[in-house]
């Protein structure tokens, strides 16, 4: 055989990998204060339920101003009423409605009383019995008329013997009531009318 120089064949170059892009890496100390995602999620979501706090809040701040306005207006008209009863209550407890009461129950004023002293068990005074027709309902001029009791009925006896027997509470009281009459004073002179005095 004939000797056939054997050539190696050439080594091809190696392909070498595209160069990556350059890329600038951060130093640790940027890399922590670089905010994270985390961080921005964790903000938003803080501010939303801030918000929303202060949405609750004005509510009930706004309910509860409404329920103080009712309140007072509940507290004028109470007021308005306890005034009203005060009133009532005044007029029922003067002299004048007592004295009517008094005489449409049965009672009689006496012109001349007598008393009686315990010291020495002495009586002063003349007594005399008193008789009817001298008292306010009829007229008697002792008493100072009272506007306010125009409307105001009367105790009578009539209805005390109802009540009393008539145990179930029910009004029946209120059918042996009288009106009281307009006890006015006639005026003389122009003078204003006053009680007489001893």
């Amino acid at each position: 055989m004939s000797a056939v120089p054997v050539v190696a064949p050439a080594r091809l170059p190696r392909r070498q990998p595209a160069p990556a892009p350059l890329e600038i890496v951060a130093t640790r100390s940027q890399r922590r204060a670089r905010p994270r995602a985390a961080y921005a999620v964790a903000t938003v979501i803080g501010v939303f339920a801030i918000l929303l706090a202060q949405l609750a809040l004005s509510i009930v701040l706004s309910e509860g101003a409404y329920r103080i306005t009712a309140l007072e207006s509940q507290r004028v008209e109470l007021d308005r009423s306890a005034q009203v009863l005060s009133e009532s209550l005044d007029a029922l407890r003067s002299p004048q409605h007592l004295a009517m009461n008094a005489e449409s129950l049965g009672m009689v004023a006496n012109a001349s009383p007598a008393y009686l002293r315990l010291a020495d068990a002495r009586v002063l005074g003349a007594p005399v019995a008193a008789g009817t027709g001298s008292g306010f309902l009829h007229g008697g001029a002792t008493v100072i008329g009272n506007v306010l009791l125009s409307d105001v009925a009367l105790v009578t006896a009539a209805a005390l013997e109802t009540s009393t027997t008539v145990g179930d509470g029910s009004d029946a009281g209120s059918a042996g009531v009288a009106t009281a009459p307009t006890a006015t004073t006639p005026i003389t002179s122009g003078a204003i009318p006053s009680p007489v005095s001893r």
